[in-house]
This record gives structure tokens, C-alpha cells and sequence, in this order.
């Protein structure tokens, strides 16, 4: 499992000219990637770190600040361009696989007490976000 966090000021989503998920004030915007052998294991892990990473101005978490966090799915975390000039994307979990994982993470979050906002999985996204820094993070496991 991968995940891209940026600490924003602002960040929404937009699927056919409806915003679907937004955060204002300090929060993180968080793209997450799903891979195949990602499991309960993962998830518990990512969504306690996106939780309590010290990422925030003044060394804070969202966790310390109550920050909101907006999470988007993006299977392109798992791209791989090393070869050629295609990307291929057989290290991305297929959607059978990666949504639920995606939810799982989610659903975590907001039972540690996290108020999360979400894109729409598989969806075309218009991600619009002002990055506070700019900073950006990256983790897995």
C-alpha cells in the first residue's frame, strides 16, 4: 500500500461538475494506491500513520488538530515507467481488490475519530488542492 500525502490549506474533489469530498483549513490530502498482496495488515497500518504522521505546521498530526483529511484513490501510485515510455500497471490491485481495501482505509479513519472526505473510487477526478508548504509525503508499507 502506498499513499501520497500533501499537507493542504484546501483540497476538493470534483466528478461531473459536482464537488464530491472537500477539507478546508490545515488537513491532508491523501492519494492512495492499492497492490495485491495489501490486506487488514496494511490497512490498520496506513490509516494510523496518515492519522499520527507529524506533518502539519508546528510538528502536529491531523490526530493532534482534529485536521480533516480528504482520501483519494489512485491506482497510478503503483505505475511503472522504468521501461519503454508506457507505463505499465500490474503492481495496482484491480478495483475487485482495491475497493474495498480503499473503503477499509477510510472507514479506519473515521473510527480513530478522523473526519475524512473521499473521492469517488474509479471515478474521473478534478483533484483542486493548495499545498501547504509545499509538502509532501510519501509512505508505504
Amino acid at each position: 500500500m502506498r499513499a501520497v500525502l500533501q499537507r493542504v490549506t484546501s483540497a476538493s474533489v470534483t466528478v461531473d461538475g459536482e464537488v464530491v469530498g472537500a477539507i478546508d483549513g490545515p488537513g491532508l490530502l491523501v492519494y492512495l494506491g492499492i497492490t495485491h498482496d495489501d490486506g487488514p495488515d496494511e490497512v490498520a497500518w496506513m490509516a494510523r500513520k496518515i492519522r499520527d504522521v507529524r506533518i502539519l505546521r508546528d510538528e502536529r498530526s491531523a490526530s493532534d488538530l482534529g485536521a480533516p483529511v480528504l482520501v483519494v484513490s489512485q491506482f497510478t501510485l503503483y505505475g511503472d515507467a522504468r521501461k519503454g515510455r508506457r507505463p505499465t500497471w500490474t503492481a495496482a490491485a484491480p478495483g475487485s481488490v482495491s475497493e474495498p481495501l480503499y473503503d477499509a482505509v477510510c472507514a479506519e479513519l473515521e473510527r480513530l475519530g478522523t473526519h475524512v472526505e473521499r473521492g469517488v473510487f474509479g471515478a474521473t477526478m478534478s483533484v483542486a488542492s493548495v499545498n501547504d508548504g509545499p509538502f509532501t509525503v510519501l509512505l508505504e508499507r
